[in-house]
């Protein structure tokens, strides 16, 4: 389920919290935590909230909230090599914070 900036905007105190996933080297979605249920980021316009920039992402979610940020990344290490046993989850998550940007990054 997708829900988009201008919604986020309006209801910033219902975000748990913001998680900004690394799918491709550069390649960057973004989804909220809202009551437990996590909902990709779209922008006003309904297509997916995608960046080329960890930091422009950043600039985008902290315009419409300003609670915790996650960076996630999944690795597909175990498929890659071959392994044959039941690969576990890669998930790596890193806090990013929830304090406001630096002038000088805004």
């Amino acid at each position: 389920m997708k829900i988009s900036l201008r919604e986020l905007g309006k209801a910033p105190d219902a975000i748990d919290k913001l998680i900004i996933e690394s799918v491709d080297l550069s390649l960057y979605i973004a989804s909220a935590s809202i009551a437990g249920e996590e909902r990709v980021i779209s922008k006003n316009d309904g297509s997916i909230l995608k960046t080329r920039n960890l930091l422009d992402m950043k600039r985008q979610l902290k315009s419409v909230a300003s609670c915790e940020m996650i960076l996630r990344q999944r690795s597909p290490y175990d498929e890659m090599v071959g392994h044959n046993y039941q690969a576990t989850d890669n998930t790596l998550e890193l806090s990013l914070g929830d304090q406001p940007l630096p002038e000088w990054l805004s």
